[in-house]
């Protein structure tokens, strides 16, 4: 006969890695479709999947594959977006774990998502207005609206050109953060009395096949004489705001300085951004060159901002600089809780350091915010063990006695090393506080 203590858990975790996989497969896949055999890929029998009842965990993220246990393969259950998904993060991914039971074990699994050209670069206006003086210098830069494909690598914007090309050509200076700052260069003088209106085209083209491309048209006013553009004092800015930061909060200041007198030497301010994200979290004083939070930041969601800012005089002469926004991290996450797999009945006979139970815990605070350390109550034949990263397994650590003690209530406590510390418990994970009761009778 075998005897089996009674186990009461309130949470716990485990992470014994025992294989890894990884498969890529393009975007916008119909629902179904086939990712890869993963039976085959892990040397598993189709039965140790039904056995086993192995199934997909994949934490706080959104489930995009599914596992058919009857086949042993991996199915995208529904479509993925690359671009909503990842946005131009590259490589982009989805991460899980197949989660086996009697024994418990598990395999990490990755799926790259490849890009498609399913989006032709787009610019925010569909047309701008300059107005130049006749009197500029060949030479002189106007900035242009840059456009936006959400695509990436070789589907992603490539060239640009601007037609006709009498008066102006296109300049193109590569920026750190992999983008390219569009300029429109004059290199032959204009002559208001022979065309006071030109008009012009800037089109975008990505490297897709089929290649997509988006177009905007630029209006010029020949007007006399504005020759001094705008100079900005720097040409990168820093600021640095906490990610708690209230609304209207000042970042930094800009400024810029025109040697003309009068209205050609009057300034005026604007974020030429084409990103949603950071025209919905700042805005600029459009006369004091002033910049400030309009948005709710988290640090855990983006770290970094790049604002494009453009000083413009009436005469439509222009410089630009840039403004690098750092987002401090305040520890405003508490750590927490999630059950993999559990068990709630073990044998008095079972050996020291058999799994009971699997945990993931998560805190996506960073430095030291992030960092969690968990512990269980003390006395109890059990053992509170990190097996990697996020994991943590509860296993037997002496001898079990029925007689002595037939159930157990354990509780995890996880706290992050940040200032003041935020900790959270089993009563308060997601899954909720649960009492593990096994049959106390001998089993046949």
């Amino acid at each position: 006969m075998r005897r089996q203590v009674l186990l009461f858990i309130s949470v716990l975790s485990l992470s014994l890695v025992y294989g890894q996989v990884s498969y890529s497969v393009p975007e916008e896949m119909a629902k179904g479709s086939l990712v890869g055999n993963i039976a085959q890929d892990l040397g598993l029998d189709v039965k140790r999947l039904r056995l086993g009842n192995a199934r997909v965990y994949s934490g706080d993220s959104r489930e995009y594959i599914e596992l058919n246990n009857e086949r042993g393969v991996l199915l995208i259950k529904e479509r993925i977006d690359r671009e909503a998904l990842c946005g131009d993060t590259t490589p982009c991914a989805v991460h899980f774990q197949i989660v086996l039971e009697n024994p418990m074990e598990f395999y990490s699994v990755t799926v790259e998502i490849t890009d498609i050209n399913d989006n032709a670069p787009t610019f925010e206006k569909n047309e701008i207005k300059f107005t130049i003086s006749e009197s500029a210098v060949v030479g002189a830069n106007f900035d242009l609206e840059r456009a936006v494909d959400l695509d990436v690598g070789p589907n992603t914007l490539q060239s640009y050109v601007l037609k006709p090309s009498d008066n102006f050509i296109l300049k193109l200076h590569n920026q750190a953060d992999g983008t390219k700052n569009v300029e429109m260069v004059l290199q032959k003088p204009l002559d208001r009395e022979k065309h006071e209106f030109i008009s012009l085209v800037l089109t975008a083209a990505d490297g897709g096949e089929p290649q997509m491309s988006g177009t905007m048209q630029i209006l010029i006013t020949v007007l006399d004489a504005n020759d001094n553009a705008p100079i900005f004092t720097q040409q990168i800015y820093k600021g640095t705001v906490a990610e708690n930061s209230a609304k209207g909060t000042v970042v930094t200041s800009v400024s810029a300085s025109d040697a003309d007198h009068g209205l050609n030497g009057k300034i005026i301010y604007s974020i030429t951004n084409t990103l949603d994200d950071v025209r919905h979290m700042f805005e600029i004083n459009e006369e004091s060159g002033e910049i400030r939070l309009i948005g709710r930041l988290d640090y855990e969601k983006k770290k970094h901002f790049q604002i494009n800012v453009r000083a413009r005089d009436n005469g439509g002469l222009t410089d630009s600089c840039k403004v690098m926004v750092d987002v401090a991290d305040i520890n405003d996450n508490e750590p927490t809780i999630k059950i993999m797999s559990k068990s709630t009945v073990i044998s008095e006979s079972a050996n020291p350091n058999t799994v009971v139970t699997m945990i993931n815990i998560q805190d996506p605070d960073s430095g030291d915010n992030g960092k969690v350390q968990c512990f269980i109550n003390d006395n109890i034949p059990f053992v509170l063990k990190s097996t990697s990263n996020h994991f943590y397994s509860l296993v037997t650590d002496n001898d079990l006695d029925r007689e002595r003690a037939s159930e157990y209530n354990i509780s995890v406590t996880c706290s992050d090393e940040g200032v003041p510390s935020l900790s959270s418990s089993s009563e308060r994970a997601d899954n909720g506080s649960e009492l593990y009761r096994n049959d106390a009778a001998d089993a046949e």
